[in-house]
């Protein structure tokens, strides 16, 4: 059982309304996705979606992973959190927070955005709006 995918599974009818709501046409693969992704707050990688998916007997390529994955983050289902550039994680929490990553376990949990006070930033570009600041805090643990 992979440690960073619930055993459970969000409701059918949950799922297939909440992609509705995003504009998202809710396909079969794009049902079975969002089932493993919205019973719960999580933070996912691709591979681990795939995983599960596997291990529930659906054939859905690795491409309809990515690209569904890209889709749900698109429409604003998923957020992404790049913790190094060969790490990419899909949060089912889109709130505004931060994150603490465990290098040596990979695990990635959220950090309430009160927690965190970016003093200062650079200015702007002209034509240019910020649209958020995500901080991601990496972590191990000492004699390591």
């Amino acid at each position: 059982m992979n440690p960073f995918v619930p055993s459970s599974a969000a409701p059918l009818d949950e799922v297939v309304a909440r992609l509705r709501e995003h504009g998202i046409t809710p396909t079969q693969p794009r049902i079975e996705i969002g089932r493993i992704l919205f019973c719960g707050p999580q933070h996912v990688s691709a591979d681990q979606v795939l995983a599960k998916l596997s291990t529930s007997r659906r054939g859905v390529s690795k491409a309809t992973v990515y690209n569904t994955l890209g889709l749900f983050a698109e429409k604003g289902l998923l957020r992404e959190v790049v913790v190094d550039p060969s790490k990419l994680f899909y949060d089912t929490n889109v709130s505004p927070h931060h994150h603490v990553f465990h290098t040596d376990s990979g695990r990635l949990e959220d950090v309430p955005v009160d927690q965190v006070h970016v003093t200062a930033l650079p200015d702007l570009p002209e034509g240019l709006r910020m649209e958020g600041v995500d901080v991601v805090i990496r972590v191990s643990r000492t004699g390591t």
